[in-house]
């Protein structure tokens, strides 16, 4: 993982560490996601927290989490609003394009083609566009978190102009893309490593990351991580 510990914790929640111990939490659904560990459900540490859109499995737990520990969330604007306005002081809006600097590293919200709504106690109410975040740890890899999505052709831009090193890419079916669209989407990031997430934590969700690594055909390592257990 190129110096970095990564942590699955189930469904697409990833923690990303660094060696001086700064911590990053993409889309942290905890407490109520079946596929993540009890001891994982709540978080002693995070310097940052990135959502990648307004469903419930991704904004999750990310409000307690930024309460508790202090961290920044940053999301695109809409979410950051509503963050705002449920009382989450450090919520920070962007767009996509937008590369800002957090805790050390540099991130950029890009595309993504899915919905987003937010659901609550009135129905679902608009959360801006969906995105994926892309990551650029300084003397580390470049990370691609690609949240909630089908395939697109704009991924081959992606992988030209940040060169990532690390995908997190859904490969569940049904709600994103499954594992053959997901091998296709690895190629064109030209990524050394995918991990696969979005799987698995609900029967409809039926993609295997041993389907994505046959679609591959040995383009990518396909790093098959169990939840709460760190790598790197």
């Amino acid at each position: 993982m190129h110096g970095l510990e990564v942590t699955w914790l189930g469904h697409a929640s990833v923690r990303l560490r660094t060696d001086d111990g700064s911590t990053y939490l993409i889309d942290p659904w905890l407490a109520g996601n079946p596929a993540c560990p009890e001891g994982e459900h709540s978080q002693e540490r995070a310097d940052a927290v990135f959502i990648t859109h307004g469903h419930f499995d991704h904004v999750g737990d990310s409000l307690d989490v930024v309460r508790k520990t202090g961290a920044p969330l940053h999301a695109i604007h809409e979410i950051a609003v509503w963050a705002g306005g449920q009382g989450v002081e450090a919520a920070v809006g962007s767009n996509k394009g937008g590369t800002l600097t957090v805790a050390g590293v540099e991130a950029t919200l890009v595309h993504a083609v899915h919905s987003g709504g937010i659901s609550g106690e009135d129905g679902i109410i608009p959360g801006g566009d969906p995105g994926g975040w892309v990551l650029a740890f300084p003397g580390g890899p470049t990370v691609y978190h690609a949240g909630d999505t089908m395939i697109f052709g704009d991924m081959a831009l992606i992988g030209e102009f940040w060169e990532p090193d690390i995908a997190f890419l859904p490969i569940g079916g049904w709600y994103t893309m499954g594992p053959k669209q997901a091998a296709r989407a690895a190629r064109m990031l030209g990524v050394e490593q995918v991990v696969p997430i979005h799987y698995g934590t609900f029967p409809i969700l039926t993609g295997t990351p041993e389907e994505l690594a046959e679609h591959g055909g040995g383009a990518f390592e396909v790093v098959r991580m169990e939840p709460g257990v760190p790598i790197g």
